[in-house]
């Protein structure tokens, strides 16, 4: 008889958990404003595989707030509880340079398949159906050493074949390379994605347990890359779940932060 016993977990926390492992010992990242996720994921990587890591929270300018508890926005004035804060000209200014940040943890309304991402207008420029908050820093994500995309949605709505409007450059076909690295990884509640090399076109990574093919490319709207073998995501450890339920009392990863 099996002894192993089943942790039930969240998507945000499953999400959490697969950022973390992305990330490694001593690099620099920073995130924008809806950033509960990223923040989860910076943390519990400084606690397990990736010590002297260190994170700023966006806007806040807060460096590896310390998330006593994990906050649903960049905007709080809880995440001046932290190793050190920097102003936001600096923080645009350590964006902007190419040479500090190593992952740029971006997200959109609207994400294609090159990795662009999208913060403003859908539809038309100048009658948009829905105009978003702006980009603010996300424009500096391609001096980032590599970009990870997260959305808590993953519809036709959110993943388009081009989006209406670039606030965050990806791959786009034809253009001037990067100066970093570009997009790397997509996590969204169905599924992760990478990007091939040669067409840097998003190419499905692995399936969340329980979940279809069919479904992420139902929920799809554009193709991507599928491989030969599709692997399933790896679930959050007990250790990992205890750390991050540490992180967070209030449940925030749990309710689909």
């Amino acid at each position: 008889m099996s002894t192993a016993v089943e942790v039930e977990y969240s998507t945000g926390e499953l999400m959490a958990a697969v950022m973390a492992r992305h990330l490694r010992p001593g690099e620099v990242a920073i995130m924008g404003a809806v950033s509960a996720l990223p923040q989860a994921a910076c943390r519990l990587a400084q606690l397990t595989s990736a010590p002297g890591l260190w994170f700023i929270a966006g806007g806040s300018g807060a460096v590896n707030p310390h998330l006593d508890p994990l906050v649903a926005s960049s905007c709080d004035e809880r995440l001046l509880d932290a190793d050190a804060v920097m102003t936001l000209p600096d923080v645009i200014l350590v964006e902007g340079r190419g040479d500090l940040i190593d992952i740029f943890f971006a997200g959109g309304l609207q994400i294609d398949a090159h990795g662009n991402c999208n913060l403003g207008p859908i539809g038309p420029w100048r009658h948009p159906t829905l105009r978003g908050p702006g980009g603010v820093g996300l424009p500096f994500v391609s001096r980032a050493g590599r970009v990870v995309i997260y959305s808590m949605s993953h519809d036709r709505r959110t993943f388009v074949e081009h989006v209406d409007f670039v606030s965050g450059p990806g791959f786009a076909a034809g253009s001037v390379a990067l100066h970093g690295g570009g997009p790397a990884l997509i996590v969204t509640p169905l599924c992760t994605m990478d990007f091939d090399s040669d067409t840097h076109l998003a190419r499905l990574a692995t399936l969340h347990p329980g979940v279809t093919l069919a479904q992420v490319l139902e929920s799809t709207g554009f193709a991507p890359i599928v491989p030969p073998k599709l692997e399933t995501t790896p679930v959050p450890t007990p250790d990992q779940l205890a750390i991050l339920r540490g992180l967070d009392p209030t449940g925030l990863l749990r309710g689909g932060a």
